[in-house]
């Protein structure tokens, strides 16, 4: 599957279907539980957010979700690991369907995350910087009881502009590393990122999280991100300057969060390196899975506590994972950090 133009700067394709699910359902699409159905690859980090907000707002029980397979054809992501290769609730094979289903021509790549409207079988959006900032804002009248601010309105400019820079330095600046079709273009971005990545560094040496003191949506944004960097980044993007365990403020500050109540239990490594290394054809050609890194420095102590903040602030830690979304155990299990 080919991602690389050669000749060319990686350029992500930012056009995504604006339509929103609001409280008064200003677009057609109202809040309503039950109604709507996250897809969301656990392979893909912009999906993750989504799986990552959804838990610790408690959204479960109102929004379902959907989890295709850590692979993908040019023209879909598919659920190919669940029973029959069908999506349980929405009953097709690969998400294409739910795309067509709306926009009979979608011109489009078919990404996740995306909610699809049960009823319909179409999809609403998959516009996911808007998802998890309305999962915060509109879906606040089903949120659990203890249910974090992660979008404080006070804060909202200082989040929005640190997120900014996330995505396009690191986020994104990773993809531009890695399908770049130049050394140039990726000289350039490799630059920007490990200066992004020893800013963030400087900006958490003194504070525990990246906005006030408590998590974030612009932390969430980051950690899908840095959870992946050295099981897929580093080797298979060329972002090797150095491994994210090799940059202390980072390393910790990855481990808080992965050892925090919906983190550390919504990452699936094996659906990540499997993704990565068996669709992006055109960077590894022989598909081979690295079996790599080590992965119980996840579960050493980070001792980012002294540095103070709450966590969930005035809230509490969602309860563990729904029996049918805990990550399989030979994925290698999150559930084993002591939370």
């Amino acid at each position: 599957m080919s991602y690389v133009e050669n000749g060319k700067e990686f350029n992500r394709d930012t056009n995504y279907i604006e339509t929103r699910i609001t409280a008064d359902g200003r677009d057609g699409y109202p809040v309503e539980p039950g109604r709507y159905r996250l897809v969301a690859a656990r392979a893909c980090p912009w999906a993750h957010r989504t799986i990552i907000v959804r838990r610790l707002l408690g959204l479960e029980d109102v929004i379902s979700l959907g989890i295709p397979g850590p692979t993908h054809d040019e023209s879909s992501w598919n659920f190919d690991e669940e029973p029959g290769g069908v999506d349980a609730v929405l009953k097709v094979n690969r998400l294409q369907e739910a795309y067509f289903a709306r926009y009979r021509d979608y011109p489009r790549g078919i990404t996740v995350p995306a909610i699809v409207e049960i009823a319909t079988g179409q999809v609403v959006t998959n516009n996911y910087p808007q998802i998890t900032l309305d999962f915060s804002t509109e879906w606040t009248q089903y949120h659990r009881e203890g249910a974090p601010d992660l979008y404080p309105e006070a804060l909202r400019g200082e989040i929005d502009e640190v997120a900014e820079l996330v995505f396009r330095d690191v986020n994104n600046g990773v993809y531009r590393c890695g399908f770049a079709g130049t050394q140039q273009a990726y000289d350039k971005a490799y630059e920007q990122l490990f200066a992004r990545l020893d800013w963030l560094a400087g900006r958490l040496t003194d504070q525990r999280y990246l906005v006030g003191e408590t998590i974030t949506e612009a932390d969430i944004r980051l950690f899908t991100t840095l959870v992946r960097f050295d099981a897929v980044y580093h080797g298979h993007f060329k972002c090797n300057r150095s491994k994210l365990s090799e940059i202390p403020v980072l390393w910790d500050y990855v481990r808080d969060l992965f050892q925090t109540p919906g983190f550390g239990d919504t990452v699936d490594f094996d659906h990540i390196k499997r993704h990565y290394y068996e669709v992006h054809t055109d960077i590894d050609p022989t598909s081979i899975v690295p079996k790599g890194p080590d992965l119980h420095g996840w579960l050493e102590p980070h001792g980012r506590e002294s540095l103070g903040g709450r966590p969930f602030g005035d809230g509490t830690p969602p309860p563990p994972p729904k029996a049918e979304e805990v990550v399989p155990a030979d994925h290698w299990v999150p559930a084993q950090v002591p939370l």
